[in-house]
């Protein structure tokens, strides 16, 4: 089942109409890429052949493709080709067009100089598909990039690049769509927007026991994705998993992880956390208003899950097993999950504005983020988590995950507190998930409801 993904649909349909193009799709693992080519190929009326590529030599590889050939009835026996480039000539001489799939193109690279595969492709989308559609995929993100970069043989040759991201919140409650508002908050928040993730919520459990029944069941396919998938690319980064348990635990700035870390300023931590970037396993933002000031920048984990699991379960693996999963959800997780949840839904709220942004729904947003505050004469600083800039001034928003509608009297209060720090505020409002008991004048109000519109 494919759920979202109709702007990456609509890239590959316009090019089934075409001939000799190549298309690049790259994402994290399990983020739903085979199955967006896949079902996107089955609106073609040309045969599509689908290879995933092997972890081993090139050879194994155009072995193993030549063979699927022959279970798609193109080739009548297996033939011996002596490279990638001969099969692909031979595939465009016959006059048909086909929809040729590489998954995992990375791993063809495990036994093979990356320059010299790169090349071979490059050879091959600049001579061998007049009649044929290429689709290369990979999971390895880092490696997929390099293929952009302007050094690299395969720099310019594709006819589209599709990068995929995690279903947006909005998206992945087509999994739950019949929880109410407040819960879908917070099965996002835990389980995130991976298809593959959200594939196994299940709508009848509670979220302990979906949580229960999958990141604290280690023989549960959730719990190997968060401990190994994500990881399994890092193998000569001894630090990746240690980053990931400071960062889910409240230290974010550079600073604070090398302190934790114990790590010398030898600039070994910049280095791994750029290939935790360029994994997009992290992401590094900055407040709105200080977009260049490097001790403002914070490193957060992207997927949601992974950061559930490095804030609960990783550092705490012995307790889980010693008290079993539901013991240890109420001793470790449920004193602290309603926090948990309230600071994932601050980046929900700043989804929304940005989905508004994008689909043209508010034409006069710039940016979207935090806003960081200093008032000296007070001595005071903080940061606003929820702030859209516009042209002249920033609209702030106070977001509250909380069960039961928001009084007048809360909402006073905050605004006073607000509009005390003497900020370029434009519009005040409140983003609340259980909705309002009223809405004041004065007020930009948004409910859980409206975020799902």
């Amino acid at each position: 089942m494919l759920i979202g993904r109709q702007k990456e649909r609509e890239v590959i349909a316009r090019l089934l109409n075409r001939k000799g193009v190549s298309v690049l799709v790259y994402g994290k693992r399990k983020v739903g890429k085979t199955t967006l080519i896949v079902e996107s190929l089955k609106e073609s009326k040309d045969v599509t052949v689908y290879y995933e590529c092997l972890r081993s030599s090139l050879r194994d590889n155009l072995d193993g493709f030549v063979s699927v050939l022959v279970g798609c009835g193109i080739l009548p026996v297996k033939i011996n080709f002596d490279t990638f480039i001969d099969v692909f000539k031979y595939l465009n001489s016959l006059g048909k067009t086909f929809n040729i799939v590489i998954d995992e193109y990375p791993y063809l690279k495990q036994f093979e100089k990356s320059e010299t595969v790169d090349s071979i492709f490059q050879s091959v989308i600049d001579n061998c598909l007049s009649n044929l559609r290429l689709f290369v995929s990979g999971s390895h993100v880092g490696m997929m990039k390099e293929m952009l970069r302007e050094n690299n043989a395969l720099y310019g040759r594709f006819t589209s690049i599709v990068k995929l991201s995690e279903l947006d919140y909005k998206d992945a409650a087509a999994f739950y769509p019949n929880k109410s508002v407040y819960d879908k908050i917070a099965l996002y928040s835990v389980f995130g927007g991976s298809p593959f993730v959200c594939g196994f919520i299940d709508e009848g459990l509670s979220l302990k026991d979906n949580i229960v029944e999958t990141v604290l069941n280690d023989t549960s396919a959730i719990y190997n994705y968060a401990e190994h998938l994500l990881i399994s690319d890092f193998s000569g980064s001894i630090n990746a998993e240690r980053i990931l348990g400071v960062a889910a635990n409240g230290r974010k700035k550079y600073g604070a992880i090398e302190e934790k870390l114990g790590m010398q300023s030898n600039g070994l931590l910049s280095k791994q956390l750029k290939t935790l970037l360029d994994m997009d396993i992290l992401t590094k933002t900055n407040p709105i208003n200080r977009p260049d000031d490097k001790k403002k920048t914070s490193y957060e984990i992207s997927d949601n899950l992974l950061r559930f699991y490095y804030a609960y379960v990783y550092g705490n693996k012995s307790a889980l097993r010693t008290l079993g999963a539901n013991a240890f959800y109420d001793a470790y997780i449920a004193p602290s999950i309603k926090t948990f949840i309230a600071h994932r839904f601050e980046d929900i709220c700043r989804e929304y504005f940005a989905i508004c942004a994008k689909s043209g729904k508010r034409t006069d947003i710039l940016n979207v983020g935090t806003y960081y505050y200093d008032d000296s004469e007070r001595k005071i600083n903080g940061e606003f988590d929820v702030v859209v800039q516009m042209k002249d001034a920033y609209d702030f928003y106070e977001v509250k995950y909380t069960s039961a509608p928001l009084s007048v009297n809360a909402m006073e209060k905050e605004r006073a507190q607000v509009f005390a720090a003497g900020l370029p505020i434009g519009r005040f409002g409140f983003i609340s998930v259980s909705g309002f008991e009223r809405v004041p004048d004065g007020y930009d109000c948004i409910s859980g409801e409206q975020l799902y519109e």
